[in-house]
Formats: structure tokens, C-alpha cells, sequence
């Protein structure tokens, strides 16, 4: 049995998302193999081969791969599934945009069901994934020949990034399907962590009233302990700050160390996308807002005073 991690990447570096999926397909078992499709993306291959639990990386390196379309990457993975000497019985990608824009077309190309956002692994056929915003979770048994499964990172533990030695094996690119061409990509650039990787997320809502008050206020705490900044859907609608900022179930999957809520009540579409955190301070001047139910820690006050006290302490 082998299965295919898709790799995730820029080409030129690793995502971190990578190495989550890695540790989902070691626990179904059976060769953890690594595709990294791209354009002059060879440093991604090298840096995957040393992933731990990696037994092989397949680089496919074609200029036409460079771009992500969906199209292409799953007329790829397809023609990779449907080599016999492969034997992949499942294939995972991060539940990412990218994966989650790819992997649906292989499952249709391979006429199979896809088993979306698995947060733990029973067997090779038996996975777990939450349905209800988080609120429940469903046991999901597949007999399909092969498994197409999007792996919600937080769910799994990193594999570890060096110690292993798999060998890079170059593959024929697939044709170009010609289906999807990109015009153009508007990427927001910041000096702040990348808020799915960081281990510190200063998060604000609602209850911050403006986008200057927003960054008048969690700035300062942000670059103080060098955290990432997220936002509700609410604070987001309210267009305090761009929707590339939002956690929660129509956003962003986060899982830091730490999780700091500001004048955030607590919706169930909010926390499904942050209550994995490992520690969540919540500040709100409402002691009955949902927010301090799965909260670590939490102070009852006026966020315009209590932040700005915390940045000075800090």
C-alpha cells in the first residue's frame, strides 16, 4: 500500500501544511510518497525528501504546473493514480484553497467519494472528520479503491522537517489541459507570521468598533509578542480589515499556542475555526459571551483599556 501527500509549496519553499498531511498518511500506513508539481520547484523535492516518514518524492517540473490551477495538478495526480505500478490506494492533500480546489476534480476524474477535513485516522478505510461547525463528529468508512481525502492540519502533528533521506524521482509532466489560464495574483505582503503557521494570533471582532480602532488597538500587542492578526467574519463584513485576516469555519483553521480574543463574543462559525488552540485568552466586557466557554483565560473588561494595559505590561 503507498500513498501520495501533495505537497503544498510556493516553489521555492516547503508549507508547513505539508508536513501535517505527512503525519496523517504515516498513521494510515503503508510508503508515505510526496508530489511536488511546480515550476523549477527542485529545492521543494530536495526539502521534502527530508521530511521524516517520507519514502519517496516525486517531482514533476513543468512550467505549466507553476501557476496551481487545479486542472492541471489534477490531471496529474490522476495519471499518477491510474499507473498500476504506483499502487496508491489514497491520496491527501492539506485542506487548504489549493487542496480543496484540486482534489474534488480528482475524485470526479476517479469516480470516487472524497472524504473532506479529517481530523484523525482509525484505519486504512476508517477516518474522522467534524460536521456542524465543529459541534459534531462524523466516523466516515470508505470502500472506494481509492481514498481522496483533504487532511485539516490541525488535526495532526508536524512531521518532523529533517532526518529523513527519501530519493527525488523526476516524472513526466502531463499535458497542459488548457482549461484554466491565471491572469493575475494580488498577494497582501507582511512583516507578520503567516497567520495558518503562526504560534501567536492576536484576534479581534465586533466589539473593536472600526478598523482604526482595530489597529490602534491589537497592534501594538501583535508586534509586541511578534503575532500573527486574525479577525471574525463580523469584523471582516464590517470591512475592518481584509477577509484574508479571518478565522472560523468560512476562514482560516488556525491552531496556535496562543490565541488571544478581543472583543470577540464567541460565535459557533468562530469557533470552529480556533477552539483546537492550545491556550485562548478571551478579553470582553460581556461575562456572559460564548467566547469565555472555551476559553483558557479570561478578563471581563472594557477592551480599550485592558489591551492598551497589557501592551505597557508587556
Amino acid at each position: 500500500m503507498a500513498i501520495l501527500v501533495i505537497a503544498e509549496h510556493d516553489n521555492a519553499s516547503l508549507k508547513a501544511a505539508t508536513l501535517n498531511t505527512v503525519t496523517a498518511a504515516a498513521k494510515i500506513g503503508g510508503e508515505v510518497h510526496v508530489l511536488v508539481a511546480g515550476s523549477d520547484c527542485r529545492a521543494v523535492a530536495d526539502a521534502a525528501a527530508r521530511v521524516q516518514g517520507v519514502a519517496k518524492v516525486r517531482l514533476a517540473d513543468a512550467a505549466h504546473y507553476g501557476d496551481f490551477t487545479a486542472e492541471n495538478h489534477a490531471a496529474l495526480i490522476v495519471a499518477q493514480v491510474a499507473n498500476a505500478a504506483s499502487g496508491y490506494t489514497h491520496v491527501l492533500a492539506p485542506s487548504t484553497s489549493h487542496g480543496k480546489n484540486t482534489l474534488p476534480r480528482v475524485a470526479a476524474l476517479l469516480d470516487v467519494a472524497q472524504i473532506s477535513d479529517i481530523i484523525a485516522v482509525e484505519d486504512a478505510d476508517t477516518f474522522v472528520r467534524p460536521i456542524y461547525a465543529g459541534n459534531a463528529l462524523a466516523t466516515v468508512k470508505s470502500s472506494d479503491a481509492t481514498k481522496v481525502i483533504t487532511v485539516r492540519t490541525t488535526g495532526f502533528d508536524a512531521a518532523a522537517a529533517e532526518g529523513g533521506s527519501a530519493a527525488v524521482e523526476a516524472i513526466g509532466a502531463a499535458a497542459d489541459t488548457g482549461q484554466c489560464t491565471l491572469v493575475g495574483r494580488d498577494i497582501a505582503k507582511s512583516a507578520r507570521p503567516e497567520l495558518t503557521a503562526a504560534k501567536i494570533i492576536v484576534s479581534g471582532g465586533r466589539g473593536m468598533g472600526s478598523g482604526e480602532n482595530y489597529h490602534k488597538v491589537l497592534e501594538p500587542l501583535a508586534d509586541k509578542l511578534g503575532a500573527a492578526m486574525g479577525a471574525t467574519r463580523a469584523a471582516v463584513d464590517a470591512g475592518f480589515v481584509p477577509n484574508d485576516y479571518q478565522v472560523g469555519q468560512t476562514g482560516k483553521i488556525v491552531a496556535p499556542q496562543l490565541y488571544i480574543a478581543i472583543g470577540i463574543s464567541g460565535a459557533i462559525q468562530h469557533l470552529a475555526g480556533m477552539k483546537d488552540s492550545k491556550v485562548i485568552v478571551a478579553i470582553n466586557k460581556d461575562p456572559d459571551a460564548p467566547i469565555f466557554q472555551v476559553a483558557d483565560y479570561g478578563l471581563v473588561a472594557d477592551l480599550f483599556a485592558a489591551v492598551p494595559e497589557l501592551v505597557a505590561a508587556i
